[in-house]
């Protein structure tokens, strides 16, 4: 064994459970533990904290699972560019992992786990040294600037290792994995605080200021006769609601292959491959990318070096480049407020088909990467002991039949969740419409993999409530 597979197999490591099937109540409580820790660890101030370039992205907080200015700025950011480069690594051929093996997954986990840290650095020194965190600039020019610098850059770094070994503990102990939790958490509390705060807002007439919270705003505006700040609202509302509806109707559609058990004459059952086969994966995959694109983007304009475009002076609204044709207008607001210009549409259509391309090309890699491939599957089910009624029990047989339905399900279903995504966030729902896909489509997945694995062992008030 060589030095670096000595390094691999001795990262550290969250013990996984020693029975092989956790019950309900104890995938609960980790599940929990891990969700009270991450709100608390996104309360927790770094300190020596002064300019936060980053705290008007709030959009990319909710896709990173982050919160700018606290000990998790970098959020699950890392852990999502090191699956990035990895997929796209293997799914070239640069480096090959053979996932059918013991060995090979576990190498391929081990390299992901030590890529997650070295961009947790990484990523914590980009946003200490380009100024998107900075200590207070009163100390410009100082010792105690470099020193403070040195304590956020190890703040962060902290913050994103505990994110990963906390992604560690869910997927281990608890229901599905810590980064589809972390997106879904902090989506939810946006979307709670958005639509109910009473709160002031932004938005006002005269001397009265609407609530924050989208209901509120809405009767205050009808209160106050004010048709465009009722629409907006309106609008909102509509739009989460459809996006909800659609992205549930979407996770249920799914063709069914007829399958029977070979050994025993008369009974079979049907394998299942849902319409978007590779579930949210893609979208988080393409939502982080645009994250990471804006990010750099504004770094790089504070060091003097648009390369890959600019944002107007205090917002987070691209003006050229690259970042302002990925970037998605609110085309339903523009409208209601009368101000959609030519090149509202052109950015609009630039994110959608940016979103459409990414989704399928995340969608193809991970369905090779995963195991989701048809020989995969071909291997799963006759191990289960299941073959294709009329059919001669052979792996090849049924391999070429899964190749006629997993091929085109996942481009379409790329295709699909790329534009559902892209009409969401052009439609200016609540929070951000690709974060209320992910949480609709995170949280659908979650019901789907407890009603399957735990309906037998959870509380009967809760069982009926799941059925």
């Amino acid at each position: 064994m060589g030095m670096f597979d000595k390094i691999l197999y001795n990262l550290p490591e969250v013990q996984a459970p020693t029975q092989r099937k956790l019950a309900f109540k104890e995938k609960l409580k980790w599940t929990g533990i891990t969700l009270v820790l991450f709100f608390i660890l996104g309360l927790v101030p770094l300190y020596g904290l002064g300019q936060n370039a980053l705290e008007q992205f709030e959009y990319l907080s909710m896709i990173l699972g982050a919160s700018f200015g606290s000990i998790i700025s970098l959020g699950i950011g890392p852990i999502v560019t090191a699956s990035i480069v990895l997929q796209l690594l293997n799914g070239s051929g640069i480096f090959k992992f053979d996932l059918t093996s013991h060995e090979g997954k576990k190498r391929f986990q081990g390299i992901q786990k030590l890529l997650a840290i070295f961009f947790i650095i990484f990523e914590a020194l980009i946003y200490v040294l380009m100024g998107g965190l900075a200590p207070p600039a009163e100390f410009v020019g100082t010792a105690a600037f470099g020193n403070l610098q040195f304590i956020l850059i190890l703040q962060l770094t902290l913050g994103g290792l505990l994110i990963l070994y906390m992604d560690e503990v869910v997927s281990k102990w608890g229901f599905g994995s810590g980064v589809s939790l972390f997106i879904a958490a902090g989506v939810s509390q946006q979307i709670f605080i958005r639509a109910l705060s009473w709160l002031p807002g932004p938005q006002s007439v005269g001397d009265f200021t609407y609530a924050s919270g989208a209901i509120p705003a809405l009767f205050q505006s009808l209160g106050q006769g004010d048709k465009i700040t009722a629409a907006l609202m309106f609008a909102a509302l509509v739009s989460t609601v459809v996006v909800f509806v659609l992205a549930v109707y979407s996770q249920a559609m799914k063709v069914e292959i007829p399958l029977s058990f070979g050994r025993i004459r008369g009974h079979g059952m049907r394998w299942p491959l849902n319409f978007i086969y590779t579930s949210n994966i893609p979208v988080i995959l393409v939502s982080a990318l645009i994250a990471n694109m804006q990010l750099w983007a504004r770094l790089m304009q504070n060091w003097g070096m648009p390369l890959l475009g600019t944002f107007a002076a205090g917002s987070n609204m691209p003006q050229s480049g690259i970042i302002k044709w990925v970037y998605a207008p609110n085309i339903v607001g523009e409208i209601i407020k009368s101000t959609i210009k030519g090149e509202h549409f052109g950015q609009a259509l630039g994110y959608l088909i940016f979103m459409m391309i990414g989704c399928v090309i995340f969608s193809w890699f991970w369905m090779q990467t995963a195991g989701m491939d048809a020989k995969s599957q071909a291997k799963q089910i006759m191990a289960s002991g299941l073959q294709i009624p009329g059919f001669r029990k052979d792996q090849r047989v049924l391999e070429r039949l899964l190749q006629r339905y997993i091929g085109p399900l996942t481009v379409m279903g790329g295709i699909a969740v790329g534009i559902l995504a892209a009409s969401a966030d052009l439609s200016g729902a609540l929070a951000n419409g690709t974060g209320i896909l992910l949480t609709v489509m995170i949280v659908y997945r979650l019901y789907e993999d407890i009603a399957k694995e735990h309906m037998m062992d959870m509380h009967p008030m809760l069982r009926n409530f799941m059925e």
